[in-house]
């Protein structure tokens, strides 16, 4: 045994964590063309249909339900949570096209360092 490193499986030993180009690329597109526009739509819908019982709730001789307040608050949450949502996919886009480039610069990185520390040999090949 010539007592070289061996080295483990990508990711950290958890296979589920490694992708390729491929599937981070089709990751991107599932979001840009199916996971933020549905969301976007859903939004919408929610606006028109909480905005119609927040106006049938709502006062018309001076005296509404509390229910029409507690709609609309709740509605503005929600279209926060929603905001909040399309930024984290949006960021969640960035990284998973900058993460090969990250990686590569990591390896590369790393690899350098290695080589500073020590010189390969002749006997490196055994």
């Amino acid at each position: 045994m010539s007592g070289a490193v061996v080295p483990g499986p990508a990711g950290g030993g958890r296979p589920d964590l490694t992708s390729s180009p491929a599937q981070k690329a089709a990751a991107v597109r599932a979001i840009e063309e199916h996971i933020q526009p549905d969301t976007a739509k859903a939004g919408t819908w929610a606006d028109e249909d909480t905005g119609s019982a927040v106006k049938a709730f709502a006062a018309k001789d001076g005296d509404g339900w509390d229910t029409s307040a507690a709609l609309k608050k709740a509605h503005e949450t929600w279209g926060g949570q929603v905001r909040n949502l399309m930024d984290r996919l949006d960021t969640e886009k960035g990284a998973l096209r900058g993460a090969g480039t990250v990686l590569t610069g990591t390896d590369h990185g790393v690899g350098a360092q290695a080589l500073r520390i020590r010189q390969p040999s002749a006997l490196d090949r055994f």
